[in-house]
């Protein structure tokens, strides 16, 4: 049932990507089967403690614990075939995130990439530039049953013999005239404008005619599709993603990714000191002076317009390494979180076999608890504890990628945190005890806010 409910909601997530597309029957059910296995990390434990919350609620509802506890069984008897299966289960787990998972990534994300690609012409995305054959198209909005009336178009178009936008067509309205599945694609642009940069082998006409200029109140572009359309569903362009790799593989991008990072981290150092340091400066400065040096007054020799010209060059040279070390910093900040990215993708893998221990130790007591079978409560309690698990994974995940914290620690958070909380309920559930003692709480709380008898005043 979460399977199936998660697929759907994986469809729907992507619906953007399939929809229009006019694909068969064997392209759905690939892009449903890739599907299962990138959802199997939040099914599988979700679907665990789910399970385990209503087995044990729905046998402590009907007193078979009474009966097991009257015949000399005790919970952790009970719970030992399951606790069994969970721990091959967990083990399954671990293998199938290690090779089923990367491959379902694999499959998934190249399969999305390739229906993208498919029927290009519904593809046109408001707000964005989309590649069309040899242009570059973006609308504000898009009408019409098919979507074929567009507003306030711009079209940049490439030029074979060079490379840049030299071409630019802006229009207040477009219509698509040819059918949406041919594959030539004609567009009428209706109030606008073009332009075009010209490039003259006379020097002469290059000064006085650097670009064209002109008015249109009418204007269609035939473009060329049929290269686009022949699209190989089963192409694999992208298979170096995290999400995509074994633990030895992704091991083998770590090594490459840490000594790439250490060593652009050390040239950029050795860099910014080699151009900046103080014995470089003063060989530059004895170039125009001669020994002995004397620095003070060289700028005091300056004219009030060279001093100004000095104070603005150094000023320039400041926001200019400035700039440098800002962009600087932040390519190694987008290698440190791929780095990261990488890292966590071994740990998560391991993780997966855990939580679904942890989950079982958490559902199975909590069931005995409450007392309570069937999918009311027991799907409610389940789906708070998972959330709550989940959304501290997201946040630590996301937080240790960008460096606050070590990866291994990002990976790990969320099943830390609930561990001690699957300790504790197998203590209470064992031991006969309740979540909370509801008689012992109001009494506590009875007893505090309870008003003590004033003592009787005594006369003098």
């Amino acid at each position: 049932m979460l399977m199936f409910i998660l697929i759907l909601q994986a469809i729907w997530l992507y619906i953007k990507d399939i929809a229009g597309k006019d694909l068969d029957i064997a392209t759905i059910a690939k892009f449903m089967m890739y599907t299962i296995p990138v959802i199997v990390p939040l099914a599988l434990p979700l679907s665990i403690l789910l399970a385990s919350i209503m087995v044990f609620g729905n046998m402590a509802e009907n007193y078979e614990f009474a009966a097991m506890k009257s015949n000399g069984i005790s919970l952790q008897r009970a719970m030992l075939s399951l606790t069994l299966v969970i721990f091959s289960l967990s083990i399954t787990s671990f293998v199938f995130a290690n090779t089923v998972i990367p491959w379902g990534h694999l499959k998934q994300r190249n399969l999305r990439r390739n229906i993208a690609q498919v029927k290009p012409a519904m593809a046109i995305s408001k707000n964005v530039f989309n590649q069309l054959g040899d242009i570059n198209i973006k609308v504000s909005d898009k009408s019409g049953d098919r979507g074929q009336y567009l507003t306030d178009v711009i079209i940049h178009r490439k030029n074979p013999l060079r490379s840049g936008n030299y071409t630019v067509i802006k229009s207040e309205t477009g219509e698509l005239k040819s059918s949406l599945e041919s594959e030539v694609i004609q567009l009428v642009l209706s109030n606008g404008n073009y332009y075009e940069d010209l490039f003259p082998g006379d020097p002469v006409k290059r000064a006085s005619s650097p670009f064209v200029k002109s008015y249109f109140d009418t204007y269609t572009l035939n473009v060329d599709v049929s290269e686009l359309n022949n699209v190989d569903m089963d192409s694999e362009s992208v298979t170096d993603d995290h999400q995509m790799l074994k633990i030895h593989e992704l091991q083998s991008q770590i090594d490459s990714f840490s000594y790439k990072y250490n060593s652009n981290k050390e040239i950029y150092s050795k860099t910014q000191f080699l151009k900046w340091s103080p014995e470089r400066l003063t060989k530059s400065v004895e170039q125009y002076v001669k020994p002995p040096l004397n620095l003070s007054p060289i700028f005091e020799r300056l004219s009030v317009a060279d001093q100004r010209r000095t104070l603005e060059d150094a000023m320039n040279q400041i926001d200019q390494q400035q700039y440098i070390l800002k962009t600087r910093e932040e390519q190694l900040q987008r290698e440190l979180v791929r780095l990261n990215k990488y890292e966590m993708e071994i740990h998560k893998k391991y993780v997966l076999g855990v939580a679904c221990i942890i989950l079982f130790f958490i559902g199975a007591p909590l069931g005995a608890i409450i007392r309570k079978g069937g999918m009311g409560l027991p799907l409610v309690v389940a789906t708070m504890f998972f959330l709550t698990y989940h959304f501290i994974g997201i946040f630590a995940e996301k937080a240790a990628a960008e460096g606050a914290f070590p990866a291994w620690i990002g990976s790990w958070m969320s099943t830390a945190i609930i561990l001690p909380i699957g300790i504790f309920l197998t203590y209470r559930a064992t031991t006969d005890q309740g979540f909370f003692n509801i008689n012992f709480t109001f009494k506590a709380l009875f007893a505090a806010f309870k008003k003590k008898p004033q003592a009787p005043a005594t006369s003098a």
